[in-house]
């Protein structure tokens, strides 16, 4: 199955760097999109339970440079346990936005929206249940899914909307659903199509604080991905949301940042990236100078 090529400019120029104009997302107090710099981010490797181990892993990142924590919440326990989290940094004096990582559990995320300033969820897996079904799916048979998601989705809207939370929605190459593969294949036109089933429903219900992201282990697919991206939105007269860039568990050492710089470096040259997370195999630290090298060239 081919991958539609972008048809509509997914860069201002190819010939000179102009970054991609975005409307401004807000987490917290944190300005990201085109009117402020690019944002440093990294991930916690703690068991999310863990809360001491969390909070001083968390300021040895926000020491290192990084501008938002992200904490996986894979269930109600974990998504519970961030206001814990959060009020152990505060009283430490780090106010630093924390973004809350969700998968597989909507009522996680229901949660977390009203702890953290910021929810990620995964259009492939937030509401589908990955079983490696092939099915056919008739055009009505596809709407009555989609119903079903708007269903699922739009209380998370109206929390993230009643909270002032900012929400990521971020497809990931390796976990699309049945139901997109069934009808786009295992490709960067499912990831696109699968985050706008989302953006679609959250722009109906008047939400816009959202950033955008289509991580993949290959860089090769996320530069396609996110050029695909841009350019759909283009066409579609949609709104040029932010963009979070990251190649999915680029390694350690010097093929991590070698990955990483293949991936993140390129879409950066094209103008596209408003938050840059370098994911390594090593302590999320390390991974802040990468990512502050990387944007460096570009900084406002």
């Amino acid at each position: 199955m081919s991958t539609p090529q972008p048809s509509a400019p997914y860069c201002d120029s190819l010939t000179e760097y102009r970054r991609r104009e975005t409307i401004t997302a807000l987490i917290g107090e944190l300005t990201m999109g085109s009117s402020a710099p690019i944002r440093v981010q990294s991930m916690t490797t703690t068991n999310t339970m863990d809360t001491e181990g969390t909070i001083e892993q968390s300021i040895r990142m926000i020491d290192a440079g990084c501008e938002l924590v992200r904490i996986t919440a894979p269930s109600i326990r974990e998504a519970k346990n961030l206001e814990h989290i959060r009020t152990g940094l505060r009283q430490r004096g780090y106010t630093t936005p924390l973004v809350a990582d969700i998968h597989f559990t909507p009522n996680a995320a229901e949660i977390a929206a009203r702890l953290v300033e910021k929810v990620r969820i995964n259009p492939g897996n937030y509401v589908d249940k990955k079983q490696f079904n092939i099915i056919e799916y008739t055009d009505a048979q596809y709407a009555e899914e989609l119903e079903r998601i708007r269903d699922r989705f739009v209380p998370l809207v109206n929390i993230c909307k009643e909270y002032g939370t900012a929400m990521r929605i971020g497809t990931n190459h390796g976990s699309l659903s049945d139901r997109i593969m069934s009808r786009y294949g295992d490709s960067p036109h499912g990831m696109v199509e699968s985050a706008l089933e989302f953006l679609r429903i959250a722009d109906d219900e008047g939400f816009d604080n959202i950033v955008l992201s289509m991580k993949s282990s290959n860089p090769i697919v996320m530069i396609h991905a996110y050029r695909l991206l841009v350019a759909t939105l283009n066409e579609q007269n949609m709104k040029p949301y932010p963009l979070h860039l990251g190649v999915t568990e680029a390694g350690d050492g010097e093929d991590g940042r070698i990955k990483s710089a293949l991936g993140i470096g390129t879409l950066l040259a094209d103008g596209l990236g408003d938050t840059v997370r370098v994911s390594l195999t090593e302590e999320p630290e390390a991974e802040i100078p990468v990512a502050r090298a990387l944007i460096r060239r570009y900084a406002q």
